[in-house]
């Protein structure tokens, strides 16, 4: 591969399976992820000569039957102790959801656990609909402070005291501890230009969702690329440009099964987005996609490297030219675990 690449799980259900067997192939997949990382990639997680995958992160999502990266922070920990090489992180925690100080607390914890493996990336959705706002006791205004909460949430894990105007001692400030002093490393993730500019302006790494937004891909790196300012690092260096593009991946040897099962992707796609409160057979969610919401998902999966392993492999490298990425984080899209496993084996031996 031209340039490094990190996997992204997001603890998928499977057809017929459980929350906790869901679980336990991930579980799988990054004790998996583990064995193919060299010792030398620990200390420093831009080693672009390292072979193996870089990072594996997971997703937050909210009211999803098919997705169980609900708590980013408890998945991580659970592989950290399972695994000792591979760099794990958020892809993303969905910030508006929480409170600065709590995510600087999780992942403060995490690093005083297990040292400079644990990444935090940051994103401004919700990560569900309006009712898990609700459930979350959470407002859509709150994406609004985005940009502050990240600011304090770095002076937090930075060791920088915070303070408050609402507080009773306005000269007390507040401190992370576990967190303070870890400065766990942040990237903000976004699929427009809001994030671009955000990380631009901050001077922090960007990654982009064009595994499922691809719309606005070429315009938000340019931009990032363009208005990045560098910012101090804590060895009193300076940060430069850094972009990771995301992208789904079915590698098989028998490039029509991996064909057949893109268009079983699809078709769960087509049944999520679009059912409605009903539950739709094959042969409804076909016909779906042969027409406008066909055109959507197929829009969505723009981005989709799709086929044997020497095709994947051009498809890639073609796509990180394409985004101009430095790393590419890539999620296995297969539903039939054989084939999804199968794809993560395949972008191994990629990787190496």
């Amino acid at each position: 591969m031209s340039v490094p690449v990190s996997l992204l799980d997001l603890a998928q259900v499977g057809p017929g399976e459980t929350v906790r067997e869901a679980l336990h192939h991930s579980l799988e997949l990054a004790r998996f992820a583990d064995s193919t990382v060299p010792d030398r990639t620990v200390a420093d997680r831009n080693d672009a000569g390292a072979g193996g995958f870089r990072r594996l992160w997971y997703a937050e999502h909210h009211n999803m039957a098919a997705i169980a990266s609900a708590a980013p922070a408890v998945l991580i920990a659970r592989m950290a102790a399972a695994t000792s090489r591979i760099r794990l992180g958020a892809g993303g925690v969905m910030l508006p959801n929480h409170s600065p100080l709590a995510i600087a607390e999780q992942f403060g914890t995490l690093a005083e656990l297990f040292g400079d493996r644990i990444d935090l990336g940051l994103g401004r959705a919700p990560g569900g609909d309006r009712a898990t706002f609700a459930a979350l006791r959470r407002s859509p205004a709150d994406a609004d402070q985005f940009p502050r909460d990240v600011v304090e949430l770095q002076g937090y894990l930075r060791g920088i005291p915070q303070t408050f105007e609402t507080a009773q001692d306005p000269a007390a400030g507040v401190v992370a501890t576990p967190g303070a002093g870890t400065d766990v490393p942040l990237y903000i993730l976004g699929s427009s230009l809001f994030g671009a500019q955000l990380a631009a302006y901050l001077g922090l790494p960007y990654a982009f969702a064009s595994h499922f937004a691809p719309a606005a891909l070429e315009q938000a790196i340019s931009l990032y690329r363009k208005e990045f300012r560098p910012a101090q690092t804590p060895d009193g260096g300076t940060t430069e440009p850094y972009v990771i593009a995301a992208a789904a991946v079915i590698a098989d040897a028998d490039a029509e099964l991996a064909a057949r099962q893109l268009h079983e992707a699809k078709r769960q796609r087509a049944k999520f987005l679009f059912a409605r409160d009903r539950t739709l057979s094959d042969d409804q969610a076909d016909a779906l996609l042969a027409g406008p919401a066909g055109r959507q998902v197929d829009e969505m999966l723009r981005y989709a490297a799709v086929g044997t392993p020497e095709h994947v492999r051009d498809e890639l490298n073609r796509f990180a030219e394409h985004a101009q990425a430095d790393e590419l984080m890539l999620g296995s899209l297969a539903p039939n675990r054989a084939v999804w496993f199968g794809t993560v084996e395949k972008l191994a031996q990629l990787a190496a």
